[in-house]
């Protein structure tokens, strides 16, 4: 709990501009950790020039210039990367999109026989391609029953998580079960308290016929990867 409060901290003084040494020493922590926690912050032009001019002062210019010019390497690796990740995608057929469908439910799927057809995740985008993808196979929206899962220590926040979900997925509030509140407490303090959402389980009501078509579709992929592995029944 300490270590999550001392991380919030960090980063609020990382984004009024402070240096990795001087948050280190306020909060006595080392620069390690506090480069791992602030390393996704991106400060202004102005907070920059301002950590090379008191980096200048205190005669660690060189060492700022290099953290720069590493910074500055990291985000064109990253656009570059994306750029050639777009190029190989290309443009996605509606049988790309079925085999990526059949990939998520075989990954974050329920997969017992006895189970209702389900795809949970906390990412708003895959509970959406989730979505979008059960209708491309057949399934009316009005079958879906979305669950949500929240930490009770949100129970405030339960309406407006309710309404996120209900307009992102554009699905009806009375589709949606009673919110289950997870007991528990929590291990972490999050700064995006505010824009936690939970878990989602997106189930498909009636479906023990597409539960087996699913397992059937993920089944054959198996096979044709050579992943797929034979059930030896036990000796009796």
């Amino acid at each position: 709990m300490s270590k999550s409060k001392e991380r919030i901290e960090a980063i609020k003084m990382r984004r009024l501009g402070k240096s990795i040494i001087d948050i280190s020493k306020v909060l006595s922590v080392s620069k390690g950790s506090v480069s791992i926690w602030c390393r996704d912050i991106r400060l202004t032009n102005a907070q920059r020039e301002a950590l090379v001019q008191n980096a200048i002062s205190a005669g660690n210019v060189g060492r700022m210039k290099g953290a720069e010019v590493n910074r500055r390497k990291r985000l064109e690796n990253i656009r570059t990367q994306e750029r050639i990740a777009r190029s190989m995608v290309g443009k996605l057929t509606k049988r790309d999109i079925f085999m990526l469908g059949i990939a998520l439910y075989w990954g974050e799927g329920s997969k017992t026989t006895t189970s209702t057809t389900s795809i949970t995740n906390s990412d708003p985008e895959t509970i959406l391609f989730a979505r979008n993808w059960f209708e491309a196979i057949g399934v009316q929206r009005k079958m879906l029953r979305p669950y949500i899962f929240i930490s009770e220590h949100h129970k405030k926040r339960e309406e407006a998580i309710l309404c996120f979900w209900s307009e992102l997925l554009e699905i009806p509030r009375s589709q949606f079960p009673k919110t289950t509140l997870l007991r528990g407490r929590p291990k972490k303090i999050y700064e995006n308290h505010d824009s936690y959402y939970g878990v989602l389980a997106l189930r498909v009501r009636k479906s023990s016929s597409l539960k087996y078509k699913i397992l059937g579709l993920i089944k054959a992929c198996k096979e044709k990867a050579g992943v797929a592995q034979s059930v030896v029944a036990p000796h009796s």
